[in-house]
């Protein structure tokens, strides 16, 4: 039995090529492109990696350790959140020392200045749930909704799972069946054995398991109920494409295509350079005439909505509301297409009347519910500001592009 709780669904394509010294990805809805990831095929991402690392220094007026997991890469371990460790084969809540060797994953790339993000809350990803290490607790998508289906996997699951593991039920696990999900989290739970047992004989440093590069990872999180292709025309990437949906993923396999066309590339298809450069610039013009200006900061997202070109309405509140509803729409697709995380916030352009700035919260936030990293609509201000928070999970598409 599936999660059958879906309204209309969108046909999507994830396209894979490379963009200048970068793999780039694109992941279109009806045509449209929704979601842009940039990989430089020099400097790999480390997100995900495990390793045993040598506690290098321990800042107590901040309660974190710093972690040395490669030589001369040191990454941040926040004692607050991490209050067990991979010491041995086991988690120990104990005091950290200067010298001591814990088995880490890195749960944030380092950006800029700032150091990877290391956890102790090892997790390993699959395409319908989340094996943790840490925590026994079996939670599930927001997204799925059918309370019948939930409590019937979450019964496979505690019969299946062994007691310490904790278990995060995906969305795309709503689209496929009990045996699937079940043989997946078995899979999972075999690759984290192996990782045990391999840290009781690795020296410090070593690498236990690499995660999947960034344009794989997306493949594996795409929702596969509207995917219909995966395209790329590099045979490199198709060959590393077509190795992880075999073992992976084999009911995908179908939907990787090998482009071909001496005439006409595959970015010159979609005008990948076109839509990275207009998903770079600040400014956003909508179909009425308005605009959106959007700045991200080192603290924030601002983005400020204007009337522009727009002279529709005779009726200035009617203009005024035509702008921004069209804006809220806007904002959600700009969300998801850049990346954006963190702390959002959205300078509509000010409305009188109550009715219509709650409409414009409800748009808001229907709008933000198709996104598939969690964005909440928090609140409008008193000055009429919306503060929008979405959770980081890779580097802003700006990030990326440098």
């Amino acid at each position: 039995m599936k999660d059958n709780c879906k309204g209309i669904k969108p046909q999507s394509k994830l396209i894979i090529t490379e963009y200048r010294d970068k793999i780039v990805s694109v992941l279109t809805e009806d045509s449209r492109p929704v979601q842009i990831s940039l990989e430089s095929k020099e400097q790999e991402s480390i997100l995900g990696n495990i390793y045993i690392g040598r506690v290098q220094n321990i800042v107590k007026n901040i309660n974190a350790a710093f972690v040395e997991i490669a030589p001369g890469i040191t990454g941040y371990y926040s004692l607050t959140e991490n209050r067990r460790h991979w010491l041995g084969d086991k988690p120990e809540e104990r005091t950290l020392r200067i010298g001591d060797e814990i088995m880490v994953q890195v749960e944030k790339d380092g950006i800029k200045t700032k150091a990877p993000m290391l956890t102790s809350n090892i997790s390993l990803a699959g395409k319908y749930c989340v094996l943790t290490v840490l925590f026994p607790n079996i939670s599930f998508s927001g997204k799925i909704r059918s309370s019948q289906w939930k409590e019937t996997v979450k019964g496979l699951i505690e019969a299946r799972k062994q007691p310490s593991y904790g278990v995060i039920v995906r969305t795309n696990a709503r689209d496929a069946g009990h045996e699937e999900i079940l043989q997946e989290l078995d899979r999972l739970s075999g690759e984290f054995e192996k990782i045990l047992a391999q840290r009781a004989f690795r020296a410090c440093y070593s690498l236990l398991c690499e995660a999947s590069p960034p344009f794989l990872r997306e493949i594996r999180n795409v929702y596969t109920d509207t995917l219909t292709a995966i395209v790329t025309d590099k045979q490199e990437l198709y060959d590393e494409i077509f190795r992880y949906l075999s073992f992976n993923q084999p009911e995908d396999l179908d939907k990787l295509t090998f482009y071909e066309d001496s005439l006409l590339s595959l970015s010159a298809l979609y005008s990948l350079e076109t839509v990275i450069g207009e998903a770079l610039q600040p400014r956003v013009w909508l179909k009425s005439g308005g605009y959106l200006v959007i700045e991200p900061t080192e603290a924030l997202t601002v983005i400020d909505v204007n009337t522009g070109k727009f002279s529709g309405h005779k009726n200035p509140q009617d203009t005024l509301m035509k702008i921004n509803l069209e804006a809220a729409r806007a904002v959600a697709r700009e969300l998801r297409l850049r990346n954006l995380s963190g702390i959002i916030v959205v300078d509509f352009i000010d409305m009188e009347s109550e009715e219509n700035r709650k409409l414009l919260m409800e748009t808001l936030r229907s709008a933000v519910r198709k996104d598939p990293v969690k964005t909440t609509v928090v609140d409008m201000t008193k000055l009429g500001l919306i503060e929008i928070t979405r959770k980081k999970v890779r580097p802003s598409l700006y990030q990326q592009a440098r």
